[in-house]
């Protein structure tokens, strides 16, 4: 049971939701940090005041040891990341932040020498007059290392963030305000600085007269003290030298393990012929960024999204098995089991694989774009509905005739989803195809979904009275909605792109619609629909229907046209 613990203790989600808190303890530090300097646009006293309050939260034993233990976490398993990674290869973006995030002690140990550890050493009085002075007057170079150091940190915290962030289902609609704080705080934080700095190099300036006194002998006696001195000479050595021996020892043992596994390599064929050779216990994923292959990460490779899954086409029974945050992933979308996902899979023999998502090869497009975006996964709610006998109805009929008939019925189509809350996807031939729910909740996608289809059918039996002198036999439809995840992203080639939906869902949505038309029924819903949406389905006539590509018959709803209001009142 204790291996097991530990095991637990010790995997990788729990190593990267430490490194991930230890990193929001220190984000927050910084952004109170910027915040506190943004004060020196009022006054040099007023950031001052604002420093207490930021030391009360910081320097009492239990903040002091939260700040400090997240520093040293973080740093720990950031060089452990960069050991275990086996290949240097990676997005430009997460490449930004690691060179970044090594950065940063490099710029920051003198300013932490000479602000906390001397204050605990020497009780030097490290307040925002004395530090604006030495950075601005005595010491200007050292404050433009501390002006880039400060936007080093927080462009690497912010690039963390978005990581983290980026699939929550809000971040999306709160990306533009979060991207002008991130933008703005860092900004006021600098023009604080300069401010004060301004302020105090004035002829004039005067100082903090009750504690000016004191602060300056305090200071004068430290700066003055050569056993200090030598004391804080040593400390900065020792944190410039333990820094670089860790780097250097990562460095090390990455080099060490190089030269241990080019004796023990494996080959990784890809169905377009390529072969990759790299050392036993590299992923997938990272072969194929070492032989540049394109290979769909959307996560970056940490096992919480399939977009870099790959089917094996060599055998597959004796690869290591799926650990559990893969097998939830490959779970979650059904997978085969010949499916395994590239990020985490460590082949210990030879195969061949081929991703299951291909990532666009057109070079003129810009890398992360929404162009070139694999798509999100959303939980939407998917409406198809197509018109009975359209073929029977116009076989007589001129085709400019059949394409006024058409433009009317995409009209009134449009017109309800948009005034639902929707979005047209898509007309094929007679039918077409929305979406609702991307920007809302679930249950909203599912009312919307209902509201556009009693729309529909509204505005055709209209539209029917209106032409009844020219058409055969009145105009009816046939509609299918259905409720679930899909990967919600742009697709296309060239200039004929198009947000669109694929997945199980849309299958089945359309599936119901082909239901609606077999047992002449107006609206086809399934159970998550009328459930999630409130609809009175005691209006409707329920089945279970068996759906290709699902072991499991679907509940479903069969409305009649006159009885759409009831299921909407029962709705509201």
């Amino acid at each position: 049971m204790a291996s097991i613990a530990a095991t637990a203790f010790f995997s990788e989600r729990s190593i990267r939701r430490a490194r991930l808190g230890a990193g929001l303890v220190m984000f927050v530090f910084i952004t109170l940090h910027l915040s506190n300097h943004a004060l020196g646009l009022i006054s040099v006293s007023a950031a001052d005041d604002g420093r207490r309050l930021f030391l009360a939260l910081w320097r009492n034993p239990l903040g002091t040891l939260l700040l400090y233990a997240a520093v040293i976490v973080h740093i720990a398993l950031v060089l452990r990341s960069i050991y275990v990674r086996r290949s240097l290869v990676m997005p430009k973006a997460e490449l930004a932040q690691t060179i970044l995030g090594l950065a940063i002690p490099l710029l920051l140990i003198d300013h932490v020498i000479g602000t906390r550890v001397a204050h605990a050493l020497f009780d030097y009085r490290d307040d925002y007059e004395t530090i604006v002075r030495t950075l601005w007057i005595t010491a200007p170079g050292n404050g433009l290392r501390q002006a880039v150091a400060l936007v080093v940190v927080w462009i690497h915290g912010c690039i963390g963030l978005h990581f983290w962030l980026r699939y929550r289902p809000w971040y999306e609609k709160m990306a533009a305000p979060l991207l002008a704080i991130a933008i703005l705080l860092p900004v006021l934080g600098l023009l604080g600085f300069i401010e004060m700095g301004r302020t105090i190099a004035e002829p004039a300036y005067e100082g903090f007269v009750d504690t000016g006194r004191y602060r300056a002998n305090i200071n004068a006696r430290y700066a003055s003290d050569p056993e200090a001195q030598q004391t804080i000479r040593l400390i900065r050595g020792g944190l410039y030298g333990s820094f670089s021996a860790a780097l250097l020892l990562v460095i090390a043992a990455r080099g060490r393990r190089r030269w241990k596994e080019r004796v023990d390599q494996i080959t990784v064929s890809y169905q377009g012929g390529e072969a990759i050779r790299v050392p036993r216990g590299f992923t997938v994923l990272e072969a194929s960024r070492v032989g540049g292959i394109p290979h769909y990460s959307v996560c970056g490779g940490k096992g919480q999204c399939s977009t870099c899954r790959v089917q094996i086409l060599s055998e597959y029974q004796d690869l290591p098995p799926p650990d559990k945050m893969e097998q939830t992933t490959l779970k979650r979308i059904n997978a085969a089991p010949d499916v395994r996902l590239a990020c985490q899979l460590r082949p210990t023999h030879d195969l061949t694989v081929v991703p299951l998502l291909v990532p666009a090869t057109e070079t003129a497009l810009p890398a992360n774009t929404q162009e070139t975006s694999p798509g999100r996964e959303r939980d939407i709610t998917v409406l198809f509905c197509d018109i009975r006998s359209f073929t029977a109805l116009t076989e007589q009929r001129l085709p400019f005739d059949i394409v006024f008939l058409l433009n009317r019925y995409f009209a009134l189509v449009g017109n309800a989803v948009e005034k639902a809350g929707g979005r047209v996807d898509k007309f094929i031939g007679d039918g077409a195809m929305a979406l609702f729910g991307i920007g809302t909740s679930q249950e909203d996608g599912c009312r919307q979904a209902l509201s556009a289809a009693a729309a529909i059918i509204r505005d055709l039996d209209k539209l029917s009275r209106e032409l009844s002198d020219e058409l055969s036999a009145p105009l009816r439809i046939a509609i299918g909605i259905h409720t679930g995840p899909a990967v919600v992203g742009t697709l296309g080639y060239g200039r004929v792109r198009s947000l669109t939906a694929i997945g199980d869902t849309v299958n089945v949505a359309s599936r119901l619609e082909s239901v609606a038309k077999e047992f002449d029924a107006a609206i086809v819903i399934s159970e998550p629909v009328a459930s999630l949406s409130g609809a009175d389905a005691a209006v409707a006539e329920s089945r279970e229907i068996n759906v290709r590509g699902r072991v499991l018959p679907l509940k479903v709803f069969m409305i009649p046209s006159e009885r759409v209001d009831e299921l909407l009142k029962g709705k509201d």
